[in-house]
């Protein structure tokens, strides 16, 4: 096999294909208009507009009505799940210790236990906030809020 040179590398046959030249003329496909269509804002040099804009008609975003809203603190609060604790290692749980596992995201302020899967062991709740059912397991299987 012979070695490859720096003044013979070229691409693969293929790889490379030349850019469309447009307004070169009828033969090359786009001539005269050079795919631009006739007349109107589009079809001239500089011919721009905003994006959503409908030509003076009420844009679609401004006809349809406003619903809803993100709340700002969104990402400051999530849900644990019994069985997300039933896993975890420790048996004193709170925020630092849930993000660290993974359990909730690292911009979480504060977390609340839901009662959803089982709980067979003893945890301590610190700083964490549970839903009446979810306390009701959790001091059933031994634990504590506190």
């Amino acid at each position: 096999m012979s070695e490859t040179q720096l003044n013979t590398l070229k691409p693969a046959a293929g790889a490379k294909h030349a850019k469309r030249r447009v307004g070169r003329g009828i033969g090359s496909g786009l001539g005269k208009t050079a795919g631009r269509g006739h007349k109107g804002q589009k079809s001239r040099a500089g011919g721009f507009h905003k994006v959503g804009f409908e030509g003076g008609q009420m844009p679609l975003q401004r006809r349809l009505p406003k619903r809803g809203f993100t709340p700002l603190g969104k990402h400051l609060f999530a849900e644990v799940r019994l069985s997300d604790l039933e896993r975890l290692p420790v048996e004193e749980i709170d925020v630092q210790v849930l993000k660290q596992a993974g359990v909730v995201g690292q911009t979480v302020r504060y977390a609340k236990v839901i009662k959803s899967g089982e709980l067979s062991r003893k945890v301590v709740l610190k700083g964490v906030a549970a839903t009446a059912g979810a306390r009701a397991a959790i001091e059933a299987a031994g634990g504590s809020l506190a």
